[in-house]
Protein backbone atom coordinates (compact mmCIF):
# COMPACT_ATOMS: atom_id res chain seq x y z
CA UNK A 1 0.00 0.00 0.00
CA UNK A 2 1.36 3.35 -0.74
CA UNK A 3 1.28 6.36 2.14
CA UNK A 4 -0.20 9.41 2.07
CA UNK A 5 0.41 12.69 3.79
CA UNK A 6 -2.74 14.14 6.01
CA UNK A 7 -3.80 17.42 6.44
CA UNK A 8 -2.38 17.56 9.77
CA UNK A 9 1.11 18.33 7.61
CA UNK A 10 3.31 20.94 9.01
CA UNK A 11 5.46 21.03 5.82
CA UNK A 12 8.53 20.44 7.70
CA UNK A 13 10.75 19.13 4.95
CA UNK A 14 11.98 16.13 6.91
CA UNK A 15 10.60 13.52 4.57
CA UNK A 16 11.03 14.55 1.13
CA UNK A 17 15.20 13.87 0.94
CA UNK A 18 14.25 10.67 2.84
CA UNK A 19 12.47 9.24 0.35
CA UNK A 20 14.36 6.81 -2.25
CA UNK A 21 11.76 6.75 -5.33
CA UNK A 22 11.57 11.07 -4.67
CA UNK A 23 7.98 9.98 -3.79
CA UNK A 24 7.54 12.76 -1.74
CA UNK A 25 7.38 16.86 -3.46
CA UNK A 26 5.52 20.32 -1.79
CA UNK A 27 2.18 20.94 -3.27
CA UNK A 28 -0.42 22.66 -2.05
CA UNK A 29 -1.11 22.74 0.93
CA UNK A 30 1.21 20.60 1.81
CA UNK A 31 3.61 18.08 0.52
CA UNK A 32 2.37 14.56 -1.19
CA UNK A 33 3.37 11.18 -1.90
CA UNK A 34 2.80 10.22 -4.87
CA UNK A 35 1.25 6.47 -4.94
CA UNK A 36 3.08 5.40 -8.13
CA UNK A 37 6.40 5.79 -6.71
CA UNK A 38 5.84 4.99 -3.09
CA UNK A 39 6.84 1.61 -2.59
CA UNK A 40 7.13 1.87 1.36
CA UNK A 41 10.94 1.95 1.17
CA UNK A 42 10.65 -1.85 0.24
CA UNK A 43 14.20 -2.84 -1.12
CA UNK A 44 15.98 0.22 1.04
CA UNK A 45 14.99 0.00 4.12
CA UNK A 46 13.30 -2.00 6.41
CA UNK A 47 10.85 0.44 7.67
CA UNK A 48 9.05 3.27 5.49
CA UNK A 49 11.45 6.46 6.40
CA UNK A 50 8.80 9.04 5.75
CA UNK A 51 7.06 7.46 9.01
CA UNK A 52 10.15 7.32 10.65
CA UNK A 53 10.89 10.81 10.50
CA UNK A 54 7.81 12.44 10.42
CA UNK A 55 7.71 14.65 14.03
CA UNK A 56 3.90 14.91 13.83
CA UNK A 57 2.87 11.17 12.76
CA UNK A 58 1.20 12.70 9.54
CA UNK A 59 2.09 9.73 7.28
CA UNK A 60 -0.21 6.96 7.25
CA UNK A 61 -0.94 3.84 5.04
CA UNK A 62 -3.35 5.25 1.83
CA UNK A 63 -6.63 3.30 1.68
CA UNK A 64 -7.03 4.41 -2.01
CA UNK A 65 -3.85 2.79 -3.06
CA UNK A 66 -4.08 -1.08 -1.51
CA UNK A 67 -0.79 -3.19 -3.01
CA UNK A 68 0.42 -6.50 -2.61
CA UNK A 69 4.07 -7.24 -1.97
CA UNK A 70 4.11 -8.23 -5.23
CA UNK A 71 2.92 -5.36 -6.34
CA UNK A 72 5.36 -3.06 -4.94
CA UNK A 73 8.05 -5.61 -5.79
CA UNK A 74 6.90 -4.84 -9.51
CA UNK A 75 6.84 -1.25 -9.13
CA UNK A 76 10.19 -1.24 -7.31
CA UNK A 77 11.68 -3.08 -10.68
CA UNK A 78 9.91 -0.52 -12.76
CA UNK A 79 11.45 2.24 -11.00
CA UNK A 80 14.79 1.06 -10.99
CA UNK A 81 14.73 0.20 -14.59
CA UNK A 82 13.94 3.80 -14.90
CA UNK A 83 17.08 5.01 -13.37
Amino acid sequence: MAYTITNACINCDMCEPECPNLAISLKQPHFQIDPNLCTECIGHYDEPQCVACCPIDCVVLDPNHVETEDTITEKLQRIDSLS
